[in-house]
């Protein structure tokens, strides 16, 4: 084992044990190198799906035909779709940031089940695979978008079965994945961590686990029985042979509305840890973020029915569900009024996470803001399928997770790489991603006010001034983007060596190497104070 004093020039990632090479890789349990498998692969379908995106973004400059025509555009957002939600958005917190940190901030030497976590693993890169295969073999890429709704997905002639599948594995592996946090959270927590010494990170991985494993298999099931209907002729859905296509409307968002909240809690729980440690005092309202994530989780399960406003369910499910849509924006509010009083009056250091986590407040509040006009059944209907829904979504799960997973990375790349980032052209890299997020998404709210509709090939003369303003943000992004990665993996290997705590931390992470040893700990730690305690110099400067 290292020791914190040499840490920097220690690593885990030498460790070959019984295999040598890649096998090591493979085959590892290691929750650290499977966090680590997670994140190459999905940097990789990341940078595939936004260049999709760009490709779109090149399509809709003008209005008429561009560079694709309507059939390539339809399996070209449908594959983006795919990819960013089931390959990414979905299982990247808690896969890569969860798999590598929930056991060291828990104080444990590794997951409950390290054979089932490198199986997760497994099962994410086949069901990606499938994903992948459904553009390439049969009738053609898949042309449904990414929800799979009938009867488009029923009668289509395009290859849906296999991107069906894909969905189908790749929930299980999220299944699996939250099955072995909670056991590993109940089961192994150092000596006097008790539930409420626990960081607030692992509590957002809590309630996203309960998600995974309760509200996963009702999606499971429905896409297996899309399946059935097209290769059986069974007639769940499909009203020429008595099925019902709103059930399957139903179905998907019974899971898939909670599935948001598998994608933020995560993002939640990093920006959580970041904003005491650069503020360097305790974080306001322990109890109140905690419990604000189970009751997120809790009453996200009850509020599906708010996509459907006009899909003709009753008015009372319309008045039932837009009630609940405000009732869950509240423990949201609560958490974002405890991150800024958590940076009150605190010794604040503004560095490349922090300015990715404040970042994430504040496009996160307009997602959500706008989230309650959709949930209005009045102001839904006139907004219902234009691009003001594609905004929304954008600044939710872009502007909350992504940016909550770019703030992330700058904050535990250290720890993970035991190297320093360039923190000038991390500073630059920001500042071109936020320009370019706000000038490709804004316009799309002003525009589908308007009246232009989303999953549209070809559109108004009227529309193609937002169209082109939203285009040129598009091409920002992805410059920022390439910049952020460049930094990132270039400063992975030649970066100056990371010390055991850069940032000052408190957590049990910061108090090992960087990058932390095989088993975590030379000794496991017994915990005898409530997190998130910084010295009594520091606190006492803060008052």
């Amino acid at each position: 084992m290292s020791n914190p004093e040499n840490g920097s020039q220690v690593s885990y990632l030498k460790h070959e044990g019984k295999y040598k090479g890649l096998l090591s890789w493979l085959l590892t349990t290691d929750h650290k190198r499977i966090g680590l498998l997670y994140l190459y692969c999905i940097i990789v379908f990341f940078f595939v799906a936004a260049v999709l995106g760009v490709l779109m973004r090149i399509e809709l400059i003008a209005p008429g035909e561009t560079i694709m025509g309507p059939q390539t555009y339809n399996g070209m957002f449908t594959l983006h779709g795919i990819i960013m939600i089931f390959v990414i958005v979905i299982p990247a917190l808690p896969a890569i940031f969860g798999n590598f940190f929930l056991p060291i901030m828990i104080g444990a030497p590794d997951v409950a089940f390290p054979k089932l976590n490198l199986f997760s693993w497994y099962l994410f890169v086949i069901g990606a695979i499938f994903g992948v295969l459904s553009q390439f073999i049969g009738e053609g890429p898949p042309d449904t978008g990414w929800t799979f709704y009938v009867p488009y997905s029923s009668e289509s002639s395009t290859n849906v079965i296999y991107a069906l599948i894909a969905a189908f594995i790749l929930g299980f592996s999220s299944i699996l994945t939250g099955l072995n946090f909670i056991v590993t959270m109940h089961r192994m927590r150092a000596p006097g961590m008790g539930w409420f010494r626990m960081p607030l990170f692992p509590w957002s991985l809590y309630a996203t686990a309960w998600i995974q494993v309760l509200a996963t298999p009702i999606v499971g099931i429905t896409l297996l029985m899309v399946i059935a209907e097209r290769v059986l002729n069974i007639g769940f859905f499909d009203p020429k042979l008595g099925g019902d296509p709103v059930l399957f409307q139903h179905l998907f968002w019974i899971y898939s509305h909670p599935a948001v909240y598998i994608m933020i809690l995560p993002g939640m729980g990093i920006v959580t840890e970041i904003f005491p440690t650069f503020s360097q005092k305790p974080v306001f309202g322990y109890t109140a973020i905690l419990i604000s994530s189970l009751a997120i989780a809790f009453v996200g399960y009850f509020v599906w029915g708010h996509h459907m406003f006009t899909a003709g369910i009753s008015y009372g499910s319309r008045w039932f569900f837009s009630f609940l849509t405000f009732i869950v924006a509240v423990p949201s509010a609560i958490k974002v009024f405890n991150w800024i009083s958590t940076m009150y009056g605190g010794s604040i250091e503004m560095k490349p996470p922090l300015l990715y986590a404040i970042s994430f407040i504040f496009l996160f509040m307009i997602g959500g803001f706008t989230g309650l006009t959709l949930g209005s059944v009045a102001t839904n209907v006139q907004v219902h399928d234009t691009s003001f829904v594609v905004a929304h979504f954008h600044y939710i799960i872009f502007g909350g997770m992504g940016f909550a997973f770019f703030a992330g990375m700058h904050y535990w790349f250290p720890k993970m790489f035991g190297r320093m980032y360039n923190d000038r052209i991390a500073y630059i890299a920001w500042g071109i991603i936020f320009a370019g997020f706000n000038l490709l998404y804004f316009p799309q709210f002003i525009i589908g006010i308007q009246g232009m509709p989303r999953r549209y090939f070809d559109y108004l003369p009227q529309f193609q001034t937002g169209h082109v303003i939203s285009s040129i943000g598009g091409f920002i992004l992805f410059a920022g983007l390439v910049m952020m990665l460049w930094n990132l993996v270039y400063y992975a290997r030649r970066g100056a060596a990371a010390p055991a705590n850069p940032w000052k931390g408190v957590t049990l992470e910061w108090q090992i190497p960087s990058p932390p040893p095989l088993e975590n700990f030379d000794v496991i730690p017994e915990i005898k104070t409530p997190p998130y305690l910084f010295s009594t110099t520091d606190n006492n400067k803060q008052k």
